[in-house]
């Protein structure tokens, strides 16, 4: 999943530089009692991750840095200094954005200015939620808030705004622009007149106004869409209590329970945690009303077609063209899979065995227990951590030329002595970038795997380039004393799909920090993850890597092929749950006033694009949190994994590890950023331009490929 934090303003390669590398576990291999011997010989990448870090003499000894090394973030108090230099250095960039001759100049400017805040506020971002200190993440929520309050007064300053239009309605200026420099001028423009500020004051005002009753209701449905629901404890059976916590007479009901092998357990789960709430009913009809109400007085029809602005879809006519289509081809198969899982649960419950929406999960994953043995405990031993580290390095070394070293963090460069460093080098363009990674479980720490931007990539005045930061966040199980981090499969994919977004970051090397990486469409930002899985199920990939822990036994090709058959058992019906959940968004967000309440919408909805019944007194989207984050834009997750198809089958199924292909890639996709529309990008890489047809048939195609034809011998 994908965190950075867009605000207006705000949403050649690196030069090479010494490299402080963490040496002292070069080749190492033991250091687990009660192993019976350890014959697998690590990397120093694959060293760091498996062994227990260690504090460095220099940390102990030496002046405390600030964090990820910005100098005023040795204490919390640090980002009350930094959030008021940026803020003076906003303020002196503005005067020079509206006193400079119209130019290219003016959107280097307003991209500097961009800079100053991001620079601030993607790292609050990121500290508030995750650093382990309550007052560092105090201090960077009032960052937040701060740079927000500036952003306000951004949005409203004409004179800024006038400049930019100025220099775009001047036929010859926009002429004379390179095509990245037009596509950042034109999207600062876009993110201005999103804001209203090409109305007239009251008009102005009233955009003003409905921004921020967004953001506040935006973030009311996220807080409710947490919040346990509670049932008298005296309703249900006794022999269930236990699965649920309790509040004096009533037991709590925190999630849907998905897993439980009971299916009383998972009704209950399913009809208590979904019942309706009044506030919050009234707050979705709000946030949509009020998004609706914005878009229309902006100049869009719908908050949709305001949302799909610059995206790969570019409008919702072709996000529902795209989703009734792949609806029509699924639908055969999606009747075979609920067969499938609803003779399973005959098979195990024949008292009732009528399929249910919360059977949906565990009988697929019964199914594919039946049929394929894919205990994770299996797979673990050779999914060690540091042997999945050392593997992405591998590919990243063949595909494009570039190496993972460990850095030792400065005393107080990282929140947690966990987070390991991570400098991106090419093999002759020298230093890329730096990852951070918090990969391990901790208390409090957000349960969600993520990438957050902390610094973008930019070409800066003097000529050098801004190395971009990311940071990784994972949670992943610690070694013990007996056992490196050992991953699940899940586990697994997951860390390939973050790095790839980390890659797409690392490359994205754009003059712009406001298109830098995955500051793009997000129907685009989630290809490269998603492409990344593919590489995670090939065995010629797996192969390098995969070595159990104890005796450097290589996975059996087998286990592979057992685990990637088993992802295609009832992903016909798991997609079309995608369909249902990406249609509903966009009739959320389509015409207004909607005819039907929300739960009436979702009803229809759910029988026209899922198969399986409404349960009556459910209220599925008051729990769809992504309508915040994604509203409008949750097909992105389809669309994005349907590019990411086609471009492994076309680009790397014959040979993955492709330099040739690597490079095509890095020109065409990764490069850019957002800085180029994002179909030019696919077709370029593709080689041909696509139809809605080819999407979907990609989706489809992936539940059809047998094993010799997807996973081609080594």
């Amino acid at each position: 999943m994908l965190k950075t934090c867009r605000l207006w303003c705000l949403g050649p390669g690196g030069s090479p530089a010494a490299l402080r590398l963490l040496r002292k576990n070069r080749g190492g291999g033991g250091g687990f009692r009660g192993a019976r011997r350890v014959s697998t010989s690590w990397s120093p990448v694959g060293a760091a991750f498996n062994v227990k870090a260690q504090p460095a003499r220099k940390e102990l000894l030496g002046e405390r840095q600030g964090l990820f090394g910005v100098p005023e973030l040795s204490s919390p108090e640090g980002f009350h200094v930094a959030q008021e230099k940026a803020l003076r250095q906003a303020e002196s960039l503005v005067e020079s954005a509206c006193a400079t001759p119209l130019g290219p100049q003016t959107v280097c400017i307003f991209d500097q200015l961009s800079d100053a805040l991001c620079k601030v506020a993607d790292l609050a971002d990121f500290v508030k939620i995750a650093h382990p200190d309550p007052a560092y993440r105090e201090a960077a929520e009032e960052a937040c808030r701060n740079i927000g309050t500036m952003v306000e007064k951004l949005n409203t300053n004409v004179e800024l705004y006038q400049s930019l239009q100025k220099l775009l309605s001047d036929e010859k200026l926009v002429a004379s622009l390179d095509p990245e420099t037009r596509k950042v001028a034109e999207l600062f423009m876009f993110d201005f007149e999103i804001s209203g500020i090409h109305l007239d004051e009251e008009k102005r005002k009233r955009a003003v106004d409905l921004n921020v009753k967004i953001l506040d209701l935006s973030s009311a449905f996220i807080m409710q869409t947490h919040f346990p629901n509670k049932i008298d404890k005296h309703l249900l059976p006794e022999r269930i209590l236990y699965n649920f916590a309790h509040d004096g007479n009533h037991a709590l009901v925190t999630n849907l329970h998905a897993e439980s092998s009971d299916d009383l357990v998972r009704e209950v789960a399913y009809k208590v945690f979904l019942y309706p709430n009044t506030d919050q009913l009234n707050c979705l009809d709000e946030l949509l009303s009020n998004r609706d109400h914005l878009a229309k007085l902006v100049g869009y029809p719908t908050f949709a077609h305001r949302a799909l602005q610059g995206t790969i879809a570019k409008s919702p006519e072709i996000v529902t063209q795209f989703l009734e289509k792949l609806s029509e081809k699924l639908s055969e198969r999606t009747v075979k899979d609920f067969e499938m899982m609803k003779g399973m649960k005959m098979k195990l419950n024949p008292q009732n065995s009528t399929l249910m929406p919360w059977d949906h999960p565990y009988y697929s994953g019964a199914i594919r227990a039946e049929r394929y043995n894919i205990e994770p405990s299996l797979y673990c031993p050779f999914f060690s951590l540091g042997a999945c580290m050392e593997g992405l390095n591998l590919l990243f070394r063949q595909l494009l030329g570039i190496s993972l070293y460990v850095e030792q963090p400065e005393k107080g460069e990282v929140w947690c002595e966990d987070v390991r460093k991570l400098a991106v080098v090419h093999e002759t363009e020298g230093l890329l970038g730096y990852i951070y990674c918090d990969f391990f479980q901790r208390a409090d720490k957000p349960h969600q795997d993520c990438h957050f931007t902390i610094r973008g990539g930019r070409l800066k005045e003097n000529g050098e380039y801004q190395l971009p930061i990311v940071v990784l966040m994972l949670n992943l199980p610690h070694s013990t004393s007996i056992a490196p981090p050992l991953l699940t499969p899940g586990m697994l994919e997951n860390l390939f799909h973050e790095m790839g977004h980390a890659m797409h970051s690392m490359l994205g090397r754009t003059r712009y920090q406001h298109v830098t990486g995955t500051r793009c469409p997000t129907d685009f930002a989630e290809v490269p993850s998603i492409l990344m899985e593919y590489f995670a199920s090939d065995y010629r990939v797996v192969n390098q890597f995969a070595k159990h822990y104890q005796t450097g036994q290589a996975l059996p090709k087998n286990m592979v092929s057992r685990l990637c058959e088993s992802k295609k058992v009832c992903a016909a019906a798991d997609m079309q749950l995608q369909v249902f959940y990406a249609t509903l968004d966009q009739i959320y967000h389509g015409k207004h006033p909607l005819k039907r309440s929300t739960t009436e919408i979702l009803k229809e909805t759910q029988e026209k694009f899922y198969g399986l019944p409404y349960v009556p007194n459910t209220a599925w989207q008051l729990r769809f949190s992504h309508l915040v984050g994604y509203g409008a834009k949750y097909y992105s997750y389809l669309m994005s994994r349907a590019v990411a198809s086609m471009v492994w089958k076309e680009c790397f199924m014959q040979d993955p590890f492709s330099r040739a292909m690597g490079e095509r890639y890095r020109r065409e996709m990764l490069a850019h950023g957002g800085g180029k529309e994002p179909m030019l990008m696919v077709q370029g890489m593709l080689q041909k331009c696509l139809s809605i047809e080819d999407f979907v048939g990609a989706l489809v195609s992936d539940l059809d490929m047998d094993f010799e034809t997807y996973f081609m011998d080594s």
